[in-house]
């Protein structure tokens, strides 16, 4: 009964979303890369157990599946693509198509050649594919890794750049050898572009269309998202259908145009693109590495090792370094870029589908294709998976987590508490549209943001991930919400706080549902700024087995209340109308009292004493 419960084929498809997302929480809790983790639970739900066997349970439904996964992934990927990220990547990232691809195309195809043991033609082939970068790996890998907006995107790019560029390699190589037996080079080239051409024309039409219906109310809020999602899926179905691979081409550019036209509920868009991409990332990567079989594994080779050697550590390498020779990337950056080259679904995908091709064409050394494709997946994405932040802390470019504390509405209270962390040795930005607001800021040698947060934030033009907490702290109580429930899914709805601004609402909790509502008794935004300016004071307190919380609680005169805990890690754990952090021996308590009250004296005095032994 139980065997008969697990071959239903709708529990292998919840098994498959439960495994898949259950590897990415993993992932987020070890820090661990997500992609590599999906592998290993793919392999061992697939080859080692034989719970999901795709070829078996989903039988021709396979390929389109997976087909269509990847080009709403790519949609998703395109969308992240603005043009505003080229101002620093984008000679790094021209570059790197523009002459990377054909380099490493050489070098690919060379070690196909000489080092794995192919034809020429299937050598050729299998270069062009190589020439991917998986977006569907590089997103994950870097969501993990902090990095220079730099390396970050031009990463991202390339990724998604090249993947098309990938595939129609292949199809044009494909068309070539097997035109006649190797034809006329002008009629493939000619049918390939032209090709291309018309894809990237549906794409960019599709994408303007979107942009301009949106807009204007032609379609109904509740309807955007699905619109959207058949669209994408049309017209990469409508590219395809006239030449296979093209369809890559469409999504790319239709995603490019969306991600640099104005339209009317574009955040809610794109997060719907990115959730459902996460989704499709997850069952994508069970399904591919599933589908590793043992007659599969049976045909990799000796050679085909020293052919991943070399593909890691001189393929790679040489193409970064030859296309930004003479840059103004910092060699420490090019050699991380160098390293960092993990493939992923469409490499796997597209060697599949042309390697049972040339089979029939007579290639008979094509039959290795699916096997070393393999290897080349799970050698990149564990090499690159597990070495990233350990090679990208040795070059001195990784950036950590963030210790910083943003303050989102310049006021007394916010300067106060600002200069009170710096003094704690704790980076402090504090933010406002109003140049005039941040004067006081600027007195104080604080560091200052002159803009929208919530616009520029999901724009990825401020780096969030250099801070640990957002404290939301203007006096418009609307706009307060609106940036915790925006930011909250891209800096944790646990790292940011407001301040209530409705006074009903302090002590009660009531304002729970409208987000992490900053300190206990959810003091409100004015009576916080009143104190501020009657002279109130931001103090620590040392917990001590002599002096506990609860004789801090003790001491605390009314209004009085504490703000934060400060591990010795400098870490920064706010209290809340919702939860109280966790409190050890040896924190420290920042808490806002009156002036000179007998709290402060009592905690200087624990502070100056020395040390016991």
């Amino acid at each position: 009964m139980a065997f008969e419960i697990i071959d239903s084929l709708m529990v292998k498809i919840a098994l498959i979303g439960a495994l898949g997302i259950g590897a990415q929480w993993v992932a987020w809790r070890t820090g661990r890369p997500a992609i590599a983790l999906m592998l290993i639970v793919g392999i061992i739900a697939g080859p080692v157990l034989g719970i999901i066997r795709p070829e078996n349970d989903f039988g021709a439904l396979l390929d389109p599946i997976v087909k269509l996964a990847v080009a709403v992934i790519l949609f998703e990927g395109g969308l992240s693509l603005n043009f505003k990220d080229l101002r620093v990547a984008g000679w790094a990232v021209s570059r790197l198509v523009f002459i990377g691809v054909p380099v490493g195309w050489a070098l690919g195809t060379a070690a196909a050649y000489y080092i794995a043991g192919l034809s020429l033609p299937v050598a050729a082939l299998f270069g062009g594919i190589l020439v991917v970068t998986g977006p569907t790996v590089i997103g994950p890998m870097l969501r993990n890794l902090r990095v220079g907006a730099r390396v970050r995107d031009t990463l991202k790019w390339e990724g998604i750049v090249n993947d098309p560029i990938g595939a129609l390699l292949a199809v044009g190589i494909y068309a070539y050898i097997t035109y006649d037996k190797g034809g006329a080079m002008a009629n493939v080239a000619f049918d390939v572009l032209g090709a291309s051409f018309l894809a990237g024309l549906i794409g960019g039409a599709l994408g303007y269309g979107m942009t301009w219906l949106f807009p204007r109310g032609y379609v109904p809020e509740y309807l955007k998202a699905p619109i959207l999602l058949i669209v994408v899926i049309l017209g990469f179905v409508l590219a395809d259908l006239i030449m296979h691979e093209t369809g890559l081409i469409t999504v790319t550019i239709m995603g490019v145009v969306m991600a640099n036209r104005e339209y009317y509920s574009s955040r809610a868009l794109h997060r719907f693109k990115e959730d459902l991409s996460v989704l499709l990332i997850s069952g994508v990567f069970i399904l591919l590495s599933a589908q590793l079989d043992w007659a599969t594994v049976e045909k990799f080779q000796i050679q085909f090792i020293l052919f991943l050697l070399v593909l890691l550590f001189v393929v790679r390498p040489l193409t970064v370094w030859t296309s930004l020779l003479f840059s103004s990337v910092p060699w420490r950056e090019q050699v991380f870029i160098g390293w960092i080259a993990p493939r992923g679904i469409v490499a796997v995908a597209i060697t599949g589908l042309f390697a049972k091709r040339l089979v029939n064409s007579g290639y008979e050394d094509a039959e290795a294709l699916v096997a070393l494709s393999f290897g080349v997946v799970i050698a990149t994405i564990f090499a690159h998976g597990f070495s990233a932040r350990w090679v990208a802390q040795r070059l001195g470019i990784e950036e950590g987590d963030g210790k910083g504390v943003m303050l989102v509405g310049a006021n007394r209270w916010t300067l106060e508490l600002g200069a009170f962390l710096k003094s704690l040795e704790i980076p402090v930005t504090i933010s406002d549209t109003s140049y005039f607001a941040l004067r006081g800021a600027r007195q104080r040698e604080l560091d200052i943001h002159n803009g929208d947060i919530l616009d520029e934030a999901l724009d990825d033009m401020v780096d969030l991930g250099a801070y640990q907490h957002l404290i939301v702290a203007t006096d418009n109580d609307s706009y307060n919400q609106l940036l915790s429930s925006d930011l909250g899914p891209e800096v944790g709805y646990d790292h940011i706080s407001a301040v209530s601004v409705d006074s009903t609402a302090d002590g009660n909790g009531e304002r729970s549902s409208r987000g992490r509502i900053l300190l206990e008794n959810a003091t409100s935004y004015g009576n916080l700024v009143d104190r501020a300016r009657d002279g109130w004071v931001f103090s620590r307190t040392r917990l001590t087995e002599k002096f506990t919380y609860e004789d801090f609680r003790e001491n605390l005169e009314e209004d009085e209340e504490p703000v934060a805990i400060l591990k010795p890690n400098q870490k920064l754990l706010f209290f809340s109308a919702q939860a109280r952090p966790v409190i050890e021996l040896g924190d420290q308590i920042i808490s806002f009292i009156k002036p000179d009250s007998p709290e402060e004296r009592k905690a200087s005095r624990e502070q100056d004493k020395p040390p016991q032994s």
